[in-house]
């Protein structure tokens, strides 16, 4: 059987043919609406390509309604759900990131949430993503409420033994994630070592707060860069902007 790529994925695809990409994660936990739609806008001037939503403690109902409305309503950016879990979908986004934690020690975060959140994706009409989630050293929050068994830092060919694996599965993104908030993001060997292997895009998330860190990430083989911390915890709208504009020339310059 042939698919047809859905829209939010050719058009990440056709974006990829021309640059790499920066992706913004806001975790509704964290922010309100209002918030979410400022920083939606704001990344929309300065060059962001998507707006990723979702938490490891999963923002459900009501709140992740109102967030993501805030966004589709601010900017025309593509939503794309990033759940920690089957209770994070949503009607309003645009498309999501059907992930499956291949390095998580319990089936319920390789298939098992999935299976339960299917039916709603589909009811929904909501873009699904298939894509390899793997979580890096330290992991951090998403690497404990997952139940994963991080792959080491120092183990790049772990992370691409797993990576190849999701490909192989049918998964069309890998993502390497260190955690929100890592004190350090994803060793630049450990993305060329999983870049040289896989035909399919590679992004990159966690740690990454600077622009130089970004470009690291960028040339080692990375395809898209997730930022997420760095501008939820920028203090005020006008430095997260700072802070977009450095990530953005470090990725795109």
């Amino acid at each position: 059987m042939n698919l047809k790529l859905g829209k939010v994925e050719s058009y990440i695809h056709e974006k990829l043919e021309k640059e790499k990409l920066h992706f913004v994660l806001l975790d509704p936990d964290d922010i309100g609406p209002e918030t979410a739609g400022k920083i939606a806008e704001m990344s929309e001037e300065v060059g962001v390509d998507a707006i990723m939503i979702g938490g490891s403690t999963g923002a459900e109902g009501d709140v992740l309604d109102g967030v993501v409305r805030a966004i589709k309503e601010s900017s025309s950016l593509p939503v794309i759900l990033f759940p920690g879990s089957h209770g994070g979908i949503n009607k309003y986004a645009d498309a999501i990131f059907f992930m499956s934690l291949l390095n998580s020690r319990n089936p319920f975060f390789i298939t098992g949430a999935q299976a339960l959140g299917a039916f709603q994706v589909k009811r929904y009409g909501i873009e699904p993503i298939p894509m390899a989630y793997l979580i890096i050293e330290p992991g951090e929050t998403v690497g404990w409420v997952g139940d994963a068994k991080p792959i080491p830092r120092h183990k790049p060919k772990l992370a691409a033994a797993y990576a190849l694996a999701g490909q192989y599965l049918g998964m069309r993104l890998v993502y390497l994630e260190a955690g929100s908030g890592a004190p350090e993001p994803v060793p630049p060997e450990m993305i060329a070592v999983v870049k040289k292997v896989i035909d399919v895009p590679l992004i990159v998330g966690g740690g990454i707060r600077s622009g130089e860190q970004a470009r690291t990430a960028v040339k080692a083989g990375a395809d898209i860069i997730v930022t997420g911390t760095a501008i939820e915890k920028a203090g005020s709208l006008e430095e997260a902007k700072k802070r977009l504009e450095s990530i953005i020339r470090g990725i795109k310059g």
